[in-house]
């Protein structure tokens, strides 16, 4: 068996396989309320053979969520609208997981494809933007955030707890905290967005506070049995950000207090970053030195669509867990497609009954069964299957 295809084992959740859908925003929730897009969008990929299914970032405020349709978990409403996904996912054999976040000043923006910018402050629809200094992301969002007070802080360590209970009452098994892409957490982390000269700012312990209270707060709600992660924007590709030293350093204080895997991606506090965005997996080296040296598990983003390539970086020891996106928004069956260029025997097995018993009865057959090759968002149709 390949190792993408080995069982993963974390607190009282097996995963059945290395492959995860990563939470992917969809700007489409009235009221920060998930509809049946959301029910379609990721019962598909759970349906699809994927192991962990993570429901977009949910904003644990209304002020914390990137825009006026962006999903929440601030409320009871939200909560069972949430739980209604994670049944389905549970119910086709897949983990059911959901993100929580605030996006600080990088929130109360349009649409990407209305442009992805702030909207005015006298928009009817906006709000007020909050983050650890009185600084600017820039570019087309150009909004200075109010500088966050302690009654702000306490305010968001307690909604990010109420969130958790939330996520824990509607029936989730996985929970992920986002520190990362320069939202509100990561642009504390950040030197590049945090210029406070209070106990939350400056040096490491000050910069890495609010996070570690968060977290505390959040694994006080969530069960033991239950596994925590948290996205880490690890280095920022950008002069004066936050060093991966320093994201080693988190992990290894938030390891004893309940973080059980480290999903690695940029930091996302500069407009101005060197990202390298052509780079087939450019955040597995990052993603390795954390779990060797942190000692945690860790799961990597970005350009890992190529399952031979997949499969081998797990086979290394250099990651634990493949976050997918965009290649399962293209083919949303890519573990199927992954097990066969892998040669891995009966790879319908993995999909409900639904859909395996004719696949599988009929897999010999000169019939194209419709699956193909993901490159980049096409495909290329597999050979017939000989006789």
């Amino acid at each position: 068996m390949s190792s993408l295809f080995s069982e993963l084992r974390v607190r009282d959740v097996s995963l059945r396989n290395r492959i995860a859908v990563s939470p992917m925003t969809q700007f489409s929730s009235p009221d920060g309320l998930v509809t049946d897009w959301h029910l379609a969008h990721l019962g598909s990929k759970a349906a699809g053979g994927a192991a962990l299914v993570v429901v977009e970032q949910a904003a644990v405020s209304p002020e914390g969520r990137m825009s006026t349709h962006c999903a929440g978990i601030w409320n009871d409403a939200q909560g069972e609208a949430l739980a209604r996904i994670a049944r389905f996912v549970s119910s086709v054999g897949a983990a059911p997981g959901i993100q929580l976040g605030h996006t600080g000043r990088r929130g109360c923006v349009e649409p990407p494809w209305r442009g992805g910018g702030h909207l005015p402050e006298d928009h009817p629809d906006a709000w007020e933007v909050i983050g650890p200094s009185a600084d600017a992301f820039g570019g087309i969002m150009p909004r200075v955030p109010r500088a966050m007070t302690h009654d702000d802080i306490r305010d968001v360590v307690r909604q990010y707890a109420e969130a958790a209970r939330r996520a824990r009452e509607a029936g989730f098994q996985w929970l992920e905290i986002h520190c990362a892409h320069g939202f509100l957490l990561s642009s504390f982390f950040s030197p590049l967005a945090n210029r406070r000269t209070d106990e939350y700012g400056g040096d490491f312990a000050g910069r890495s506070r609010l996070l570690v209270e968060v977290f505390e707060a959040v694994r006080s709600e969530w069960p033991e049995r239950l596994p925590l992660s948290m996205r880490f924007g690890v280095t920022e590709f950008a002069p004066g950000g936050q060093t991966l030293d320093e994201s080693v350093e988190l992990a290894r204080l938030l390891a004893p207090r309940g973080l059980d895997l480290v999903d690695v991606s940029f930091g996302g506090n500069s407009g101005r970053a060197q990202t390298p965005w052509d780079e087939e997996g450019f955040m597995v080296p990052a993603a390795q030195r954390i779990r060797e040296e942190a000692g945690v598990l860790t799961a990597a983003n970005w350009n890992l669509a190529d399952p031979v390539y997949a499969d081998a970086i797990l086979r290394e020891g250099r990651i634990d867990l493949v976050m997918l996106g965009r290649p399962m928004l293209a083919n949303p069956h890519w573990p199927v497609y992954a097990a066969m260029v892998l040669g891995e025997e009966r790879p319908y097995d993995m999909l409900p009954v639904q859909f395996s018993t004719w696949l599988n009865k009929y897999q010999r057959s000169r019939v194209n069964n419709g699956f193909g090759r993901v490159v980049g968002a096409g495909t290329e149709e597999f050979p017939k299957a000989a006789e």
